[in-house]
């Protein structure tokens, strides 16, 4: 007699009851499954995207607004800032780095960001095709934006204005691509890269600038070749053939040292019309926000394996009492009492198998269909493909609870009557 193939032709003989048990537990399994893979790449993600990044500076507005549109890239700028105020923070000792991003355009759902080839170093950006951005409406692909747009080195197009599908397109500039980068798994993946005075020229004949005065020379003379080059980077925007009150959406500062968290933000946010925010307080806060939403959802994953495992329990409990007479010709035909308990628990445990395959099969093939047909969640860094040490403990969890479920009606089989039950018979 087969330990394995007579649960099996039990459970196929209620073929409905068996598979909605293992739908249910199925579910359950793959919300906290999913749970786990989102929580630990969307933190991973947020923290490997904002490293190096000691403070974002941008217009006044929400602060974790401007962490998401100017580090990961998946919300609306809180409006821009001008070029001279961004160079004055150049200047400040307590800065090392900056580097200007300007936004506002995006082509077939990929934004377009203008910076400067200190951000695709900043990421440790790889040249896959073709070379960086040298002269005006020229860019660099993200691997993943290359892939999607199918779009290769020397190819051109025409950006549009905002996010919005169906904005109305910038006719008369079209953008060349001359590189493509390769996969680094960071936001550079999804983004199209320009300088920054190619976006100037393709809003140059539709934005009004406010009136400013001539910005003043600033104070202080550089001394040091490292200050002269990160200085360099903000003042090689300017160019004679622009307005000199150009504006940037954001920058992203890192500090010389820990005095420029203590000083610089609360001195950008008093003293001028520009907002600080800093990475590592809005990313805690957000992974705050998302553990509450974590919680909620894993405690409904554990609701419904609960309930799957209570299913699991009944429906065995029945059975029971349905094959008494089965067991007892077991048990006349050589089967010991053992094999009788063995025969219950390895029941329920095949239900908790096929559950938990089922579920994780849901969960990571779901996601795979969802990031190769959702932009959206494209950006988020999610990758169904991989798999982590959580979610097998989560399935050996299960199947102990099976064993730990189907263990009173293994134990009625295992007290069975002979004799009394061929009697009734």
């Amino acid at each position: 007699m087969n330990i394995l193939r007579l649960p099996f032709k039990y459970l196929m003989a209620k073929p409905l009851s068996t598979v909605l048990n293992v739908l249910l537990f199925a579910f359950g399994i793959g919300i906290i499954n999913l749970l786990i893979i989102a929580n630990k790449q969307v933190s991973n993600n947020l923290v490997n995207n904002a490293k190096g990044i000691d403070m974002v500076v941008g217009a006044k507005g929400s602060p974790l607004q401007i962490i998401l549109c100017s580090i990961f890239h998946i919300d609306f700028p809180t409006g821009n800032i001008q070029l001279y105020e961004a160079e004055q923070l150049a200047r400040k000792r307590l800065v090392k780095n900056v580097i200007p991003l300007a936004l506002g355009d995006s082509y077939q759902g990929s934004r377009i960001v203008g910076t400067t080839a200190a951000y695709v170093a900043h990421y440790n950006g790889v040249l896959d095709k073709g070379d960086l951005f040298h002269n005006d409406l020229e860019v660099v692909l993200g691997s993943n934006t290359a892939e999607k747009l199918g779009l290769t080195v020397g190819s051109t197009f025409t950006g549009q204005h905002g996010m919005s599908e169906g904005a109305y397109d910038h006719e008369g500039h079209a953008y060349q691509v001359v590189g493509v980068l390769k996969l680094s798994g960071t936001v550079l993946d999804d983004l199209i890269l320009c300088s920054v005075p190619s976006v100037w020229e393709m809003h140059a004949e539709e934005e009004v600038h406010d009136p400013h005065e001539a910005h003043e020379a600033h104070e202080g003379h550089e001394t040091h070749a490292q200050e002269e080059k990160r200085l360099k980077v903000v003042s090689d925007l300017h160019r004679s053939d622009l307005d000199s009150s150009m504006q940037i959406t954001s920058m992203l500062v890192q500090f010389r040292s820990p005095m420029g968290a203590v000083q610089l933000p609360r001195m950008i946010n008093e003293k001028t019309n520009m907002q600080a925010a800093i990475p590592a307080f809005e990313i805690t806060r957000l992974i705050s926000i998302m553990g509450n939403a974590i919680s909620v959802m894993n405690a409904l994953g554990i609701v419904l394996v609960a309930v799957a495992l209570l299913s699991v329990f009944i429906s065995l409990f029945n059975a029971l009492k349905e094959r008494k007479y089965d067991l007892a010709i077991l048990r006349t035909m050589g089967g010991t009492p053992i094999f009788l308990l063995s025969l219950i628990v390895v029941e329920g445990m095949l239900l908790m198998f096929f559950g938990c395959s089922l579920g994780i099969l849901l969960v990571h093939g779901g996601l795979e269909l969802a990031l190769n047909s959702l932009d959206t969640l494209q950006k988020s860094g999610i990758d169904g493909t991989i798999f982590y040490r959580e979610e097998l403990y989560i399935v050996l969890m299960a199947l102990l609870a099976g064993v730990v479920v189907a263990i009173i009606p293994a134990v009625a089989a295992y007290k069975t009557d002979i004799s009394k039950i061929l009697g009734d018979k």
